[in-house]
């Protein structure tokens, strides 16, 4: 009986484990995406500046 109650208790916990486990792995995923996304947004933003500074540049030559 205490064997038993042992191997419920042992199935219980390594349950546990496989679930932090799964948690962890959907928490990392979710961080990469964010990353991704992050870097997608910093590369639009550049783009902008860039354009920006060519307008600037394009209307301080034709004031001259």
């Amino acid at each position: 009986m205490k064997r038993f109650i042992f191997l419920i208790a042992a199935a219980a916990l390594a349950g546990c484990g496989v679930e932090t486990a799964s948690t962890a792995a959907t928490a990392a995923a979710l961080k990469k995406q964010e990353i991704e996304q992050g870097k997608k947004t910093m590369e639009q933003a550049q783009q902008k500046i860039g354009n920006a500074m060519e307008q600037m540049q394009s209307r301080e030559s034709a004031e001259k």
